[in-house]
């Protein structure tokens, strides 16, 4: 009788299965950042990740492989873009790049780089207020691009013509920000860990438990 418990609760664990089994997995990467991912026993999936000013969630179906699960993330996420809008003046005065949200909120920390016609270009991000030249330098922006480091959103560049005069109001339109696009991640048993492999690289999780 002992022995044929032993194989029952061998067959029914994580380990023992021919792909990590239906239930949730919890991120292990260390104390800053949180995750789970939930694979349903009705062939769908859920993930979250929280990391710093990172947050991305992802959800759809999953289908065995071999030894893994792989994601098909349904629906396709709409990723952010950034859009040209009319010159908005800030403090009274219109700055060389202002970022905002469609409601109008300026957003800091978006990176740029700044070309002219001639010299070095110049880099930095954005503040409350957005960003503009230094008095002492009296060059006209010819180009700017733009990139969100957190959810790592970049744009072609903006190439400014003589209406600019050398400004550039950008809206970004979050659409669906933070949403991620997990089809073709697999999910796997590694030692007493399992990973998720997607195009960012591996990411560790363990067993939790049978989904609620």
């Amino acid at each position: 009788m002992r022995m044929l418990l032993l194989a029952a609760l061998f067959a029914l664990s994580p380990a023992a299965q021919a792909h990590p089994p239906a239930g949730a997995y919890r991120l292990a990467e260390g104390p800053d950042a949180a995750g789970m991912l939930v694979i349903a026993p009705d062939g769908g999936y859920e993930y979250g990740l929280a990391v710093g000013a990172l947050d991305e969630y992802s959800q759809g179906r999953w289908e065995a492989r071999g030894d893994a699960v792989c994601l098909i993330t349904d629906p396709k996420p709409v990723p952010p873009v950034f859009e040209k809008a009319e010159p908005l003046a800030v403090e009274g005065a219109v700055p060389t790049l202002l970022v905002t949200w469609p409601d109008g909120d300026a957003i800091s920390g978006i990176d740029f780089v700044i070309g002219f016609d001639e010299g070095d270009s110049v880099a930095g991000y954005t503040q409350y207020n957005g960003w503009t030249m230094p008095d002492d330098d009296p060059r006209t922006p010819r180009w700017i691009e733009v990139s969100e480091p957190v959810y790592d959103i970049g744009a072609p560049r903006f190439e400014l013509g003589e209406g600019d005069a050398g400004r550039l109001h950008l809206r970004l339109i979050p659409n669906d920000l933070g949403r991620v696009d997990l089809t073709d991640a697999c999910f796997a048993a590694q030692g007493d860990r399992f990973v998720l492999r997607r195009r960012e690289g591996e990411m560790r999780f363990v067993w939790v438990g049978d989904e609620e």
